[in-house]
């Protein structure tokens, strides 16, 4: 059996697991927490996790797929900036292939949940789309023809750090990649606990400190709660539209846990979708929801890392 090994590192665990190359079954996943974000701390506990799980599969993987929230040098394997695990400038590849003794392709942690969704999941059998994924961060991939869509430097995709006008009565926000104003500040996960907390020091947000929290809220009828969600909706909404507008993309995936976890923002947002594309792209536009869940980063990362399928 060809194998191929998947890790999806976040930044407060790791998840590994093998598949079967050819079908994209997964035969065996296993998760470690992170005792510490240096990298030596990160590549120690995949290696941990991945002897587990190759352990439980039976099988050692002939090639590794790695996916990390971070803009990174093509596909040297090295990382220019992870903000979320405080990274700059790290041979994540170089160090992973030494510790797990596999070739290891890195890759943004949204393409290969994209590329999941692709090859396994909600967009199986398209022949292309876009897929965006709104959680901690947000990020999108864009598959043509049956190839991810990388880009000159390789980050294609990086809708996250599109520049959005700050919601009324809020100022620009400062982002994890050092730049301003990025649509990531206001609708990722950490954006909006960050917005919440300037709400609660200026009186309102009153028990609101999660999306979770301003979803439940906003079911119950609370008008701040609404207001804020539809503030949210309309950033992510309009910048997805403009996305489908630009590129026509026929089909449309739509997951991350702040999406898929808070169904009345996802509603939101796909409403000002409908209202803001252009109505030539909506016409046979195929919208969907992600399917995989936790395993759709690392079925995509081991499946790219079968074999780069890249066009430039």
């Amino acid at each position: 059996m060809d194998a191929a090994l998947g890790i999806d590192v976040g930044g407060t665990n790791v998840r590994v697991a093998v598949l079967d190359a050819r079908t994209g079954a997964v035969l065996a996943v296993r998760r470690g927490a992170l005792a510490g974000r240096t990298p030596e701390q990160v590549v120690g506990a995949v290696a941990v996790a991945a002897r587990e799980a190759m352990a439980a599969a039976g099988v050692r993987p002939a090639v590794a797929g790695a996916g990390v929230a971070a803009q990174l040098d093509g596909d040297s394997g090295r990382v220019l900036s992870a903000p979320n695990l405080g990274w700059r400038d790290v041979a994540l590849g170089e160090m992973l292939g030494a510790a797990l003794g596999l070739p290891v392709r890195v890759v943004n942690d949204l393409t290969a949940a994209a590329w999941g969704e692709y090859r396994h999941g909600a967009a199986r059998g398209k022949s292309g789309g876009l897929v965006v994924f709104a959680g901690t961060g947000v990020g999108a991939a864009v598959v043509v023809d049956g190839r991810l869509l990388a880009g000159a430097r390789g980050v294609a995709g990086e809708i996250g750090h599109v520049k959005v006008e700050p919601p009324p009565g809020e100022a620009e926000r400062s982002c994890g990649c050092g730049a301003r104003g990025c649509l990531e500040a206001y609708v990722g996960g950490a954006g909006i606990a960050a917005r919440l907390a300037l709400a609660r020091s200026a009186g309102n947000a009153a028990g609101l400190s999660s999306p979770n929290d301003v979803e439940r809220a906003a079911l119950a009828g609370d008008a701040w709660a609404r207001a804020f969600w539809e503030a949210t909706a309309g950033r992510l909404g309009r910048a997805v539209a403009d996305a489908v507008t630009l590129l026509d993309p026929g089909t449309l995936v739509l997951g991350g846990g702040l999406l898929l976890g808070n169904p009345s923002l996802l509603a939101a947002v796909e409403r000002v979708i409908r209202a803001e594309a252009s109505q030539t792209a909506l016409e046979g536009l195929f919208l969907t929801h992600a399917a995989l869940g936790d395993d759709a980063g690392v079925i995509g990362a081991a499946l790219l890392s079968v074999k780069s399928r890249t066009v430039k």
